[in-house]
């Protein structure tokens, strides 16, 4: 990994800024301020007002955070009439300068005023924590989604894959990273140093994780690996106390267990697709003799699904079954089959996030496991069913096509069968 430490350390320095000097004395009111960033004094003294601005927010109560980014919506919002006279003038005279100027008035001044915002030294960080507060206003003030569109297609950008850095995380990772891994886990709990250290000392145990220049220590998603000599049925399996470790020579299976993002204000700037392929080409490097690259995944959505169904003359005694734990695992696999394949929104994306995230990725559902964890929170959301998604090097690019162009979902004939066997063949 050598390489992408080296190339952090450019991209890092190419991102370091100067720390500017808050403008302490400066006594105009945020918006003031925001207001004069956009004008020509933020072109003369950008840095400092953005470093004072960010100041001041932090600063602000909630009602006040609430005021800022209803002063964003609505004051800095687009000119829909300019607009519309600037796209009839360009659909007559579409020239260099008029397609100009339809941009510039397509773009709102929020944009803008970000960009500016992100100029001291850790200001993109401090945009990412201020999203989190605008992500959790979103639901009662649904009008200052204006705003965050405007967050998420910056992010989208200054996030993209050009700008991030892939890092194993290791045993002799510095203690902070490691804090944040334990914080950040968000799949299986990791309950003390001695489970983290099982899951990154052993050579059959891999942790890998995506950075980024602006935001050195702070990682913004990662993904645990296991290699196994085949793939396993349960999470136990992975994370037992007492397993024997495997020579990573040795295995032959890559089994991406847990993926967890790390940074709430980056919700939908999507990271996860790119370091699972990322992963599989630095994984192939060390251990080539790798066949096999699987995940060992939750159904978070399988206890819902089976709650509302309890009431189908169909299906409804199999799903009662499952929910009050007196189903046969040939029961559980088939009602899971049902749901990963048969269970959508109105869109056509399979109802289960997982799913929905792998299958998007060129995955097949290959196989189900009833009874793989047995967590409180594994029984909490899909009564201990696990599922492994392969990622067949082969097909990837094929099943990614037909899921994103038809909403095909890849499954292997072992889950098709369970989906289409009735249920009274399941409790024989």
């Amino acid at each position: 990994m050598q390489r992408n430490r080296f190339l952090g350390d450019i991209l890092s320095t190419i991102f370091d800024r100067r720390v500017a000097p808050r403008g302490k004395d400066d006594r105009r009111d945020i918006n003031t301020l925001c207001q004069a960033l956009l004008s020509a004094e933020g072109e003369v003294s950008g840095l400092r007002l953005a470093s004072t601005i960010l100041g001041k927010y932090a600063e602000l109560n909630a009602e006040d955070k609430q005021a800022f980014f209803e002063f964003l919506n609505a004051e800095l919002d687009l000119d829909a009439t300019l607009l519309a006279r600037l796209a009839a003038d360009y659909a007559v005279t579409p020239s260099p300068k008029a397609f100009e100027d339809l941009s510039r008035a397509a773009e709102s001044k929020r944009q803008e005023l970000l960009r500016r915002l992100n100029q001291p030294v850790g200001a993109t960080a401090q945009l990412v924590a201020m999203r989190v507060d605008l992500l959790a206003l979103l639901k009662h003030h649904p009008d200052l989604k204006r705003t965050n569109f405007d967050f998420v297609h910056l992010l989208r950008s200054w996030f993209n894959r050009g700008f991030l850095v892939l890092q194993q995380i290791g045993w002799d990772s510095p203690a902070s990273i490691l804090d944040k891994i334990v914080a950040y886990e968000a799949v299986h709990e990791i309950s003390d140093w001695d489970d983290l250290r099982r899951r990154l000392y052993p050579s059959d145990r891999k942790c890998f994780a995506f950075f980024h220049p602006s935001m050195p220590n702070e990682p913004l998603i990662f993904v645990e690996v296991a290699l196994t000599a085949r793939i396993p049925g349960s999470i136990d399996a992975v994370l037992s106390d007492h397993r024997e470790p495997l020579d990573a020579d040795q295995a032959k299976v890559a089994v991406f267990y847990s993926i967890s993002n790390c940074q709430k204000g980056l919700t939908g700037v999507s990271f996860g697709n790119l370091l699972i392929k990322q992963v599989v080409i630095e994984l192939l490097k060390e251990c080539p003799q790798l066949e096999t690259f699987v995940t060992l995944s939750p159904v978070p959505g399988l206890n819902n699904w089976l709650d509302g169904l309890v009431d189908d003359p169909i299906l409804g005694g199999a799903a009662q079954a499952v929910l009050s734990g007196d189903a046969d695992d040939p029961t559980i696999r088939a009602m899971t089959a049902r749901y990963l394949m048969d269970a959508k929104h109105q869109s056509g994306s399979p109802l289960d996030p997982v799913a929905k995230f792998h299958l998007g990725n060129g995955a097949q559902i290959h196989q189900i496991h009833a009874h793989a964890d047995m967590s409180e929170n594994g029984k909490a959301q899909s009564s201990g069913t696990m599922v492994n998604y392969l990622y067949d090097l082969i097909h990837t690019e094929t099943n990614h096509e037909d899921f994103a162009l038809r909403s095909d979902i890849s499954a292997s004939r072992e889950v098709q069968t369970l989906r289409t066997a009735s249920i009274k063949e399941t409790t024989q």
